[in-house]
């Protein structure tokens, strides 16, 4: 009894400490909520395990690099979830824990959910605004979690991939005459990263110009997301532009990063991703040789 009348303690302390550890950032994209549907603002959202639906007033939550580790570079992850809800730990939580450990600072995006049943919002806008308007309060913020405003990628997962193809072919300079000092940001986006995305945002005809480099990754048995990436690595081949490409024989969709798959090839996925980074230097500080 004596032995557990000093574990009682102990345990209470430890889990007063766990309850204590500081939650993630969470900063809401508009302060009155979202344009036109300011009156959602305050509905709250539904988490079923680490899946989230009913967003109605989107945000990022911030998931900043170790001190010891930050290399300035900072990425937007968009979870998918087929546009009705997110996967906001295993393609959310999980890939900013990776890229921690790498140096960079990641904002996992809340978006609205056009197809989550009974929702107000539009497949082809409101997505597309969130995901912009992240990019911007991201750049306007960038000094305070100390960004290479050069090294502001966007990564996305199945519908995640389609915000991130609406955002990055869609690229705003931001109005510099707007009230609003997020609306003067540019959106653009400095890479890419999309994984076994869907076709929506991939546009028909030629890719801008000033598209950044892009890295996609899929499994060839993951028949319905393979086009979407082939399409693009072809307007990427026609314009010029750096890009790397993985097609896996097997691995289906919604392998996450990877971890709970069968297959070798999909459990190390990652390393392509980190090699990609590493290797086109968007993991060495501003000024680094």
């Amino acid at each position: 009894m004596k032995y557990l009348a000093f574990l009682l303690p102990v345990f209470l302390h430890c889990t007063t400490l766990r309850a204590e550890e500081p939650q993630p950032l969470v900063i809401h994209l508009w302060e009155k909520g979202a344009p036109g549907f300011e009156k959602l603002k305050d509905e709250p959202e539904v988490m079923k395990g680490t899946s989230v639906t009913h967003v109605n007033n989107p945000s990022i939550t911030v998931f900043p690099a170790p001190k010891d580790k930050a290399n300035g570079a900072a990425v937007l992850i968009v979870p998918g979830g087929g546009h009705r809800q997110l996967g906001f730990g295993g393609e959310g939580m999980e890939p900013a824990k990776l890229l921690n450990s790498l140096g960079v600072t990641c904002f996992v995006l809340k978006h609205r959910l056009p197809r989550e049943e009974g929702s107000p919002y539009n497949l082809d806008i409101h997505p597309k605004q969130d995901g912009q308007r992240a990019m911007r309060v991201i750049r306007t913020r960038a000094a305070e979690w100390n960004l290479d405003p050069k090294r502001i990628g966007i990564l996305g997962f199945s519908a995640g991939g389609e915000v991130v193809a609406m955002v990055v072919y869609s690229p705003t300079a931001g109005d510099s005459a707007a009230a609003d000092p997020i609306d003067r940001a540019s959106s653009r986006a400095d890479f890419q990263i999309s994984i076994y995305p869907g076709p929506l945002g991939v546009p028909a005809g030629p890719i801008p110009a000033d598209s950044p480099p892009a890295f996609f990754l899929v499994a060839n048995d993951d028949t319905s997301h393979v086009k979407p990436i082939l399409d693009q690595l072809a307007q990427y081949e026609a314009a010029k532009l750096p890009v790397e490409v993985h097609l896996y024989a097997r691995g289906g969709h919604g392998f996450g990063m990877g971890g709970r798959s069968k297959f070798n090839s999909i459990k190390t996925w990652t390393q392509r991703m980190t090699d990609w980074l590493a290797d086109s230097g968007f993991l060495t500080p501003a000024g680094a040789k």
